[in-house]
């Protein structure tokens, strides 16, 4: 989502939780009560990807929120509330938690999500030695696989190109061999490097 002009203007072109300018876009804050019209903030794609669990928290980065807690805009409070809570095992972060008060209409609306209840784990597609697999990555077989339903054998070496990440299953892949579309394990696979 683009960065509407009105958010521009607010956020003064910035990242309304780390002040980063870079690759900046509009996150829209969700479970937002239906009297509140200004539920968008602007992020950069770091806490972006990180809110959206698209890639592990980084503590350091989130030191951010020690100012952006005390924004004036809802929508940015209940953000850094949820993603203090997600790092309340990190001490300088409970410590901010203490310190932080949203009223009781705030307080709903940044517990409604649930957000707050899960730890910093994100769960990311992974290849069979750790490393993060994205949407369009090439990867290789490090196993022959019999293909279910097919007299298909994708045989241990074979290149997959333009892999497609199953969405709510992190051990699962989609790609094509032989002209056909077939869900690979990740477990199976390895990221061929560019």
């Amino acid at each position: 989502m683009k960065l509407p002009d009105d958010l521009k203007t607010r956020s003064n072109s910035s990242c309304e939780l780390c002040a980063s300018t870079e690759d900046l876009a509009a996150y829209e804050v969700t479970h937002a009560p239906e009297a509140l019209r200004n539920t968008a903030i602007a992020t950069c794609g770091k806490c972006r990807a990180q809110l959206e669990r698209k890639e592990p928290l980084d503590a350091q980065h989130w030191q951010c929120l020690t100012t952006a807690m005390w924004s004036e805009v809802p929508a940015v409070q209940v953000v850094a509330w949820r993603m203090l809570n997600r790092l309340r095992k990190e001490t300088w972060a409970a410590e901010q938690l203490d310190m932080m008060y949203l009223d009781e209409e705030l307080l709903a609306w940044a517990k409604a999500s649930g957000d707050h209840d899960n730890d910093d784990v994100v769960e990311l597609h992974l290849d069979s030695n750790g490393t993060q697999l994205q949407h369009g990555d090439t990867v290789v077989l490090t196993k022959s696989l019999d293909v279910k339903g097919t007299s298909l054998n994708a045989k241990m070496g074979t290149v997959v190109k333009n892999i497609r990440l199953v969405e709510n299953n992190t051990e699962q892949i989609e790609g094509k061999i032989e002209g056909q579309l077939i869900v690979i394990l990740t477990k199976y696979v390895r990221k061929q490097n560019a």
